[in-house]
C-alpha cells in the first residue's frame, strides 16, 4: 500500500474543482433517460469519455457515478500513460495530489452540461491515504449541488450538513445514493436518515418510484462475496434497508429498483437468490461496475441472473416511462467508441491495452 504523504493529501483536499456541477434539467413530459455506472479507476480516463457520449446520445437527464473514482492504493494506468508522466514518472506524493483533480478534468468534464451525481466507493476511503472527509472536501461542489441542497432542505429544513449519502426527486422518481463504502456502513445515522426520508416519499402520491444506488451491493446477492456481506455491520444494516425497500414495493406500491457497482462486471437480477426468495422476495437489482476498472470474473451461480457480461465496459441506461416504470438496458462500450481526442492523448497502444489486457477474468 502506498504510504501517506501528509502534505500532498492536504493539498489535494483543498483543491478547487475546475469544472462546476451542472443544474439538473427541467422536467418534461413523456419518457426520459438517465445513465449510471461505477468503478472508473485504472482505465476510466479512456472509458468514461465514451460513456459520456452514451449519455449525450440518449439525451440523459443526468449521469450517476456509483463510486471508485481512482485506484488510490496504487497508480492508475491511465494517469501513468499520460504523456507528461511517461516522460517524468510520478512520485507517490504527486499521484496522491493529482488523482482526484484528474478525475474531475478527465472523467467529469466530458459530460459537459449533463448533470453529474457522484457517489463514494471504497477506494475513496483508504485511510490514511484518503478518508471520507477528504472526499467531502474535494467534491463538495457536486455533493452540495443546487439540486441536492434544495432537496436536502425540503426533506429537513435544519439539515445543512454535507454528507456522503443523498436524495433527490426528479419527475416522480426518488433517487437515493447510500454510502456502503466502508465496513461500518450503513451506520445508525444513515439508516435513520434513509428511513425518515423514505417514509415521506412513500406517503407522497406524486412519488411513483424509488431508485436506490450504492457502491457495494446490498447483501445476499449473487455477488455476495464482494458486497455488503464483507462485514457483519454491512450484512445486518443492508438486510434492514432491503426490507425497507421490500415494504416500499409491496405495501406502499412503489416501483423499486436497486443499483450497485463494486464488482467489475455487468449483471441483471442480482437478488435472484435462495436467501431473498426465502426472506421476503426478490427486488430488481443490477451491478454495473464497468466504467474502466480492471475487469473481474463472474461469481458462482451467475446462471441465476437474468443476464451477465464479463470483460466489458459500458453503462446502464434507464428509460423512465410517464408511469414511473423504468426499463434498463446495458450499453456496451467498444474500443472504437473511444473519442478520437482520448485516443490522441493516450495513443492507440494504451487504449487497446485497456480493452484487451485490463482484466483478471481471462
Amino acid at each position: 500500500m502506498i504510504r501517506r504523504i501528509l502534505f500532498a493529501t492536504a493539498v489535494t483536499t483543498l483543491l478547487v474543482p475546475a469544472i462546476k456541477p451542472a443544474v439538473a434539467q427541467q422536467p418534461s413530459g413523456g419518457t426520459w433517460h438517465f445513465v449510471a455506472s461505477g468503478d472508473s479507476r485504472n482505465c476510466g480516463d479512456v472509458v468514461m469519455p465514451a460513456i459520456a457520449e452514451t449519455a449525450k446520445k440518449n439525451q440523459a437527464a443526468f449521469y450517476w457515478h456509483l463510486g471508485d473514482l481512482r485506484l488510490t492504493t496504487g497508480f492508475d494506468e491511465d494517469i501513468q500513460h499520460q504523456s507528461e508522466h511517461i516522460k517524468k514518472p510520478l512520485s507517490v506524493a504527486e499521484y496522491e495530489n493529482i488523482e482526484w483533480p484528474d478525475f474531475i478534468d478527465s472523467q467529469i468534464a466530458p459530460f459537459g452540461s449533463i448533470p453529474f451525481f457522484l457517489g463514494i466507493g471504497n477506494h475513496e476511503t483508504v485511510p490514511p491515504l484518503k478518508t471520507r472527509e477528504d472526499f467531502l472536501l474535494q467534491f463538495a461542489d457536486w455533493l452540495d449541488s443546487p439540486v441536492l441542497r434544495a432537496q436536502r432542505l425540503r426533506d429537513d429544513p435544519r439539515d445543512r450538513k454535507l454528507k456522503s449519502y443523498f436524495h433527490w426527486i426528479d419527475r416522480g422518481v426518488a433517487f437515493y445514493y447510500l454510502d456502503s463504502a466502508t465496513a461500518d456502513q450503513f451506520d445508525e445515522a444513515q439508516v435513520g436518515w434513509f428511513e425518515k426520508t423514505l417514509a415521506k416519499d412513500l406517503a407522497d402520491p406524486g412519488v411513483t418510484t424509488i431508485v436506490t444506488g450504492m457502491h457495494k451491493a446490498l447483501p445476499d446477492s449473487i455477488s455476495a462475496g464482494h458486497s455488503m456481506n464483507e462485514s457483519p455491520t454491512g450484512t445486518e444494516s443492508g438486510r434492514h434497508v432491503y426490507a425497507d425497500l421490500l415494504r416500499a414495493q409491496n405495501e406502499a406500491n412503489k416501483r423499486v429498483y436497486v443499483l450497485a457497482s463494486h464488482s467489475h462486471y455487468y449483471m441483471d437480477g442480482i437478488f435472484n437468490t435462495a436467501y431473498w426468495k426465502q426472506n421476503g422476495g426478490v427486488l430488481p437489482g443490477w451491478i454495473v461496475g464497468t466504467a474502466g476498472a480492471v475487469r473481474y470474473p463472474l461469481p458462482p451461480n451467475t446462471s441465476d441472473a437474468r443476464g451477465a457480461l464479463v470483460n466489458t465496459y459500458g453503462s446502464l441506461v434507464g428509460t423512465v416511462q410517464p408511469s414511473g416504470e423504468i426499463n434498463f438496458q446495458f450499453e456496451k462500450i467498444e474500443e472504437n467508441d473511444v473519442p478520437e481526442t482520448v485516443v490522441g492523448r493516450y495513443g492507440h497502444e494504451f487504449v487497446h491495452w485497456c480493452f484487451a489486457e485490463n482484466s483478471r477474468a481471462k
